[in-house]
């Protein structure tokens, strides 16, 4: 599992936590990492409720452009 914050690559919101209730909450900020590969099945490695990262489908999500000061606040938190 990757856990490096240098290959953060944006945030998204879940709008699909089907089959994971544990481990994803709709309507919740989640951080993605950079992987390629599972960018090229359609999946995306996001860092859920766990504090791990694990590949979920993109479809599950929605990228979002957060404003500085709330993304400094997630760097913080990190």
């Amino acid at each position: 599992m990757m856990t490096n914050q240098d290959h953060l690559t944006g945030y998204v919101v879940c709008i699909d936590n089907t089959g994971y209730p544990a481990s994803l909450e709709r309507h919740k900020i989640y951080r993605v990492l950079q992987d390629e590969e599972a960018a090229a099945d359609g999946d995306l490695r996001v860092i859920d409720e766990s504090g791990e990262d694990y590949l979920y489908s993109a479809d599950r999500f929605v990228p979002i452009q957060l404003p500085s000061a709330v993304e400094k606040s997630f760097e913080i938190a990190a």
